[in-house]
């Protein structure tokens, strides 16, 4: 075992709640019936927070992430008292990458100015699609135009630093479609485009009733079309389904591909730690139903050490979805083993032409790689 520095640490928050859930996701989320219990959800994100602090103390918080559900349906002033709190029980650092979700469907005029004020650095907005029947078919609650206000605001609001989460592949698109889609997106000039494919999850609507998609081969079409779009607009893609302008990548989405560690707090939330006293890694996960979240805020969250075995597989997991690959001293660096546990798979990998070595130390998938995706992290697990 080699033990070395304790991975960098994220905090991630969960909000559970959306308006009204869409047919496709499988986060979780939950249709919001009535008001919004904003005051006693945050006491209890606050009672969990202080349970999970202690052990943690002296270890800098490099960035915090709202996601859901909808967090933008909390009010700028509930989530500066969250911060607040944050800074009294973790050692967030100064300049911390703060991101909040929003969907544009819930986003009132002017309120991003009081979300920066309140702490918020880095905005990433649903916008999924620019037309609005197909919004429509995926039960987006927000129309284009609504996109386009919302972006506009962020500008005004000095939040230049927003990422817009866009789908290809959906219901009756063809490669013209997602091209629009895409140039649509770059008009509003955001900082980092999450461009990611439709499919349909286990115990989503869409999967009982799955509408007609694109198949395989348009699907990867569409997807070459669109990166070379943003190749071109000055967009480096730095993971799958992330490309960023320079300077712009996620750091909190980089600390998961990475296989750094994340406090996972909210309901349902997961988290990654690893222990410094024994350097076992053990991942932790809330209640996911809100009010049982809510009553058992303050009790420890469930957790389960990752056996060794399985660490090669949660590690390739993260980091092989990094398009400019990763040096062989990280998979030792966050796992306290050997790369010999490695070593094997990665030259099978390479003999098929999913993997290549480049530097003198370094992997990344290769283009047969990124297509077949799976199949190269599937050839980390225990059992292959």
């Amino acid at each position: 075992m080699t033990v070395g520095a304790l991975p960098p640490l994220s905090l991630y928050v969960h909000f559970p709640w959306c308006v009204q859930k869409c047919p496709y996701c499988d986060f979780n989320s939950f249709t919001l019936h009535g008001e919004l219990p904003e005051r006693a959800y945050v006491e209890a994100l606050q009672r969990d927070l202080a349970q999970q602090a202690p052990p943690l103390a002296g270890r800098t918080v490099i960035s915090l992430f709202l996601g859901g559900g909808t967090p933008s349906l909390f009010s700028p002033h509930t989530l500066a008292d969250l911060f607040a709190f944050v800074r009294r029980h973790f050692a967030l650092q100064p300049d911390a990458e703060i991101t909040l979700e929003a969907n544009p469907g819930t986003i009132e005029r002017g309120r991003f100015a009081e979300y920066r004020d309140a702490g918020i650095t880095r905005v990433s907005l649903g916008a999924q699609s620019f037309d609005a029947d197909t919004l429509t078919r995926l039960g987006r609650i927000h129309g284009p135009d609504e996109i386009r206000t919302a972006a506009a605001e962020l500008h005004a609001a000095g939040l230049a630093n927003f990422n817009l989460d866009l789908m290809f592949a959906l219901p009756g698109q063809d490669i013209d479609g997602a091209c629009r889609d895409l140039d649509a997106a770059l008009a509003l000039s955001p900082a980092h485009v999450s461009h990611y494919q439709l499919t349909l999850e286990p115990g989503t609507v869409f999967a009982g009733r799955p509408p007609k998609l694109p198949d395989d081969e348009l699907a990867w079409s569409m997807q070459d079309a669109c990166h070379e779009r943003l190749t071109a607009a000055g967009f480096a893609q730095y993971e799958v389904s992330a490309f960023a302008r320079e300077g712009r990548q996620c750091v909190h989405n980089l600390n998961y591909w990475r296989f750094g560690d994340y406090v996972g707090a909210g309901a349902g939330a997961h988290g990654k730690l690893t222990h410094a006293s024994t350097w076992r890694i053990v991942r932790t996960q809330q209640p996911r139903e809100p009010r049982r979240y809510v009553a058992h805020a303050g009790s420890a969250p469930t957790e389960e050490v990752l056996a060794a075995d399985a660490l090669p597989f949660e590690f390739a997991l993260n980091a092989l979805r990094l398009t400019q690959g990763f040096e062989r001293e990280l998979f030792s660096l966050r796992t306290g083993l050997d790369n010999d546990r490695v070593s094997p798979t990665f030259r099978r990998l390479q003999a098929r032409g999913l993997v290549e070595q480049f530097g003198e130390c370094c992997y990344r998938a290769t283009p047969l790689g990124s297509r077949f995706l799976n199949d190269a992290i599937e050839a980390f697990l225990p059992d292959r």
